[in-house]
């Protein structure tokens, strides 16, 4: 790999950013990690990630406009940098080919 070292859930947290392209913030990230992944992150490990990952280069935010439903508060919205995308190719390619190395046994799992 080329220096995208990725911890479990930044690669999480990175591919969710992704997918909600304009749309990631800190709670919309939380709650589409929940929907995906049926996993449920703290919202302070999430904003943490995103702090991270903008450190790293992987992501950039900028902050939305107020609205009267966060009683005026503005939104940190993150998106993918070119290296953030770089970075998920990357991490994809190496997880392929480490699957594709895998015996075909290893991979039944109907024999108890």
């Amino acid at each position: 790999m080329k220096g995208y070292h990725l911890g479990e859930l930044e690669e999480l947290v990175l591919l969710v950013v992704g997918i909600l392209d304009q749309e990631a913030y800190g709670v919309s990230v939380s709650e589409e990690i929940k929907s995906q992944t049926g996993r449920k992150v703290n919202i302070s490990a999430i904003h943490t990630v995103l702090n991270r990952l903008e450190e790293k280069g992987f992501v950039k935010s900028h902050m939305g406009g107020a609205t009267e439903e966060r009683g005026g508060r503005r939104k940190r919205l993150f998106s993918l940098s070119a290296n953030g995308r770089a970075a998920i190719n990357e991490v994809k390619m190496m997880r392929n080919r480490l699957y594709d190395q895998l015996p075909p046994l290893a991979l039944d799992f109907s024999h108890g």
